[in-house]
């Protein structure tokens, strides 16, 4: 958390309710794409509209591009129909996941975010949310783009919309998510931006400024991060080898990932290398020995494997006792 204001006030959030909408639909589709045949009472709902007429046939996954794409009541009521069985039900399926990813301060009543006194979240727990959903791929392809085409089965056709999120245009490396508007809720906004593997998210509810405001606040969220490559490749140690052909075995490290720190803590990143006293014999090419860890202030952020450079056999095909006992006296096994 780079900045906070009020970060758990309990707010209505309009069609940033929209995300978790999305969210579940597209889980839901990743396990059964299906077409959904559009009746009167899923497109019976006031707000903004993907267009969609009762007898239409579209995809569920469509369905999430409208409600990302445009906003669309209709898609939202559609796809929790679909999906939930009933718009009750699909709450409850809402509830269910915010509780699951720790939205303490969440409660979902419509899959719209149409205004309810019952219906709220916080800007914590939209952080949550949308850190969450960018990390599934159908997500954050459809809140990326600045336009969508979205096919409909019947009628056959193809529909281009235009994605309402203004960031995408207006700020370099924006990469979503969802804005959302009512008059009790006022201008709410929730936007992530990527530069130099640097991932940020920014929320604000009931800003009339909110363009200006969260570039500021991404601006000042990459001002304050910097990414670490986490790079092994050039380390090299040797580990003695118990019962094998040879004494010992050639180590080396691998290429991790980079690592995002607060650029004043970055002096706390620590790099410790683990590896054991001895292994025994036969080790295989490629099997993993030991490790690379990166931590800060004490909790593990990175860790690249340590591998083996080499095959190396028994001495012999079978050890006797006495045999091992030797190598286990001469590696200091015993204690007491």
């Amino acid at each position: 958390m780079l900045y906070a204001k009020n970060i758990h006030g309990k707010m209505p959030i309009a069609s940033t309710t929209k995300i978790m909408t999305a969210l579940l639909t597209l889980e839901a589709a990743c396990k059964n794409n299906k077409t959904v045949t559009i009746t009167d009472g899923m497109v019976k709902v006031e707000g903004s509209s993907m267009g969609l007429r009762a007898g239409n046939r579209i995809k569920l996954r469509s369905l999430a591009e409208g409600m990302l794409a445009v906003s669309g009541n209709d898609a939202a009521n559609s796809a929790a129909t679909a999906v939930g069985g009933s718009l009750d039900a699909f709450a409850g399926m809402m509830n269910e996941k915010a509780r699951a990813l720790g939205m303490n301060d969440t409660h979902y009543v419509t899959p719209s975010g149409l205004d309810d006194k019952n219906h709220y979240s916080s800007a914590y727990d939209l952080a949550l949310l949308a850190s969450y959903a960018m990390e599934n791929k159908d997500f954050a392809d459809i809140v990326g783009k600045k336009t969508i085409k979205v096919h409909f089965e019947s009628p056959d056709e193809t529909r281009t919309y235009k994605n309402h999120n203004k960031l995408l245009s207006m700020y370099g490396g924006c990469s979503g998510v969802k804005t959302g508007f009512t008059k009790k809720s006022g201008r709410c906004l929730v936007s992530s931006a990527e530069k130099d593997g640097i991932s940020v998210i920014a929320v604000t509810l009931s800003d009339p400024c909110d363009w200006d405001d969260h570039k500021k606040l991404l601006d000042y969220g990459f001002s304050k991060l910097e990414s670490v490559k986490t790079d092994d490749t050039s380390f090299s140690a040797s580990v003695p080898v118990a019962g094998g052909l040879k004494n010992t075995v050639r180590v080396s490290g691998t290429e991790g990932e980079n690592i995002v720190v607060v650029r004043e803590n970055r002096q706390n990143l620590k790099r410790s290398v683990q590896l054991p006293r001895f292994v025994y014999a036969p080790v295989k090419k490629g099997e993993v020995l030991g490790s690379v860890r990166y931590a800060l202030n004490g909790k593990v952020v990175a860790e690249n494997e340590l591998t083996a450079n080499e095959n190396i056999d028994y001495k012999h095909l079978q050890k006797n006792f006495f045999a091992k006992m030797k190598d286990k006296i001469k590696f200091g096994l015993f204690s007491r």
